[in-house]
């Protein structure tokens, strides 16, 4: 159900995606007018979360019932209290994925919303409609005489227009639920100390699923279905060396380190110094010894000496026996994501990057080795259009079959065979919005309403 508009987007970005999703080959299966359909479909999923919250558990330190049962009672002592006994939370594992549990997300409800408001940033409305609490950073305009313990309407500003410190903003927002003031607000304009913590705690929330915030830290990870997905497709194996390119914030890392039973090695590159102590702190908590974290720009980590042996980066050629490159991207198929200002020139600045990572993974990965890209945006340019490019430019690649393959075969339009397509994961929530039945098994549904998401699986011959 729709209670949002579709993602705002700058004219020329709206004229190239509509351009990607009604391209000649698309053309050539569907309508025109289908095509049309679909490409707003996106545009209006892409402003709603999904209906679903996914949690990757820790399998290597407990079984997955053992989990879903901690979890259950930490969710419900959470949210109901000493009358945690009485209520019933619904948990579900997945069917084909041995590490995920579903819990469903209810919305949009029926929230009344009151004369006193307050506006948080995009991406702090972002994280309320998917659970999350207000934290006091976030807040950018509040009542001038807002009080601990005051009731609040929180809308999010779509434009990024709002004057912090405002005390009303009449611009493009969206009411996203009413929550209870944790502070006044003078400690978030008027003091000497950077705001921290929980600003607005959310009562009536327009989508309700659980906060997770201090929730089973080591055993319960807040990762959309996809992202998960691309680990097992991966296949790593205990023994394993693997090569993890971007990998911050460190969710996949870990991951990786997981299914393999923490027997092997995870090497995982980012450029950034502070998401790297971000993943080092992730990999401490879920008590994985095998990962290896390094501040490094992996277009870079292939050694000039292939003689040179050194622990961390650069490395010989043909190191790692698989390669993930989860690839920076554009991002245009996060959810819920209201409004994206980036222009045209940056929606498009990511192929030549992706591009040369390409190269640098491929030279990095043995004989025999796998290869995973993926990314979470909806372009062909940074998706199929990639692939073919990667099987014209490196002859030793193969795509090969992906398992679980959930999501759908990849789109039209890059030039590849219908056979090709099929070896592609892409997940197109837009194929099945305000289609999906509330009636149907959450993981059916949960499936389907994911963010975009694009997954390819190369065998280096």
């Amino acid at each position: 159900m729709s209670v949002f508009p579709g993602i705002s987007l700058k004219p020329e970005v709206a004229e190239y995606l509509k351009s990607v999703f009604i391209n000649k080959e698309v053309l050539a299966a569907v309508s025109l007018q289908e095509a049309e359909i679909r490409f707003h479909r996106l545009l209006t999923c892409l402003s709603h979360p999904p209906s679903h919250t996914c949690v990757r558990v820790s399998t290597h330190l407990a079984s997955l019932d053992e989990i879903r049962l901690k979890l259950a009672e930490a969710l419900q002592k959470q949210m109901f209290g000493s009358s945690a006994e009485d209520v019933s939370l619904q948990i579900v594992p997945h069917p084909r994925i041995p590490d995920v549990l579903l819990l469903p997300v209810d919305g949009p409800r029926a929230v009344k919303q009151l004369s006193s408001e307050v506006v948080v940033g995009a991406q702090c409305g972002s994280a309320v409609l998917r659970g999350a609490h207000v934290f006091t950073p976030g807040i950018i305009a509040s009542p001038k005489y807002m009080k601990t313990g005051d009731v609040v309407s929180v809308f999010s500003d779509l434009e990024g227009k709002c004057t912090r410190g405002a005390t009303s903003f009449q611009g493009k927002t969206a009411f996203v639920g009413n929550g209870v003031s944790e502070v006044e607000r003078s400690s978030i304009f008027c003091s000497d100390k950077p705001a921290k913590g929980v600003g607005i705690r959310m009562v009536e929330p327009l989508y309700w699923s659980p906060s997770f915030d201090g929730v089973l830290p080591n055993l319960a990870f807040l990762q959309n279905l996809p992202s998960v997905v691309v680990g097992h497709v991966l296949g790593p194996r205990p023994g394993e060396r693997i090569l993890d390119m971007c990998a911050a914030p460190g969710g996949k890392t870990c991951h990786i380190a997981a299914i393999m039973g923490d027997q092997g090695e995870v090497v995982a590159l980012d450029r950034i110094r502070n998401k790297i102590d971000r993943i080092r702190q992730n990999a401490q908590m879920l008590h994985l010894r095998s990962v290896k974290v390094y501040c490094f720009n992996s277009t870079q980590a292939v050694s000039s000496d292939p003689a040179l042996q050194t622990e961390g980066p650069p490395f010989p050629p043909e190191s790692f026996d698989r390669v993930l490159l989860d690839a920076p991207c554009s991002g245009l198929g996060q959810r819920p994501n209201m409004a994206c200002t980036w222009s045209l020139k940056e929606i498009c600045s990511y192929q030549p990057l992706q591009r040369n990572l390409f190269h640098a993974a491929v030279r990095l990965l043995k004989k025999g080795g796998v290869l995973v890209y993926s990314t979470c945006t909806v372009t062909l340019a940074e998706n199929e259009e990639q692939v073919a490019w990667a099987l014209k430019t490196f002859p030793c690649l193969t795509l090969q079959p992906q398992e679980p393959h959930i999501g759908g075969e990849g789109m039209p339009g890059a030039g590849l065979a219908p056979e090709q397509l099929r070896l592609l994961q892409r997940f197109s929530p837009e194929l099945t919005w305000d289609q999906t039945q509330t009636t149907a098994p959450l993981h059916c549904r949960a499936d389907k309403d994911t963010i975009g998401f694009f997954i390819a699986k190369f065998l280096k011959n």
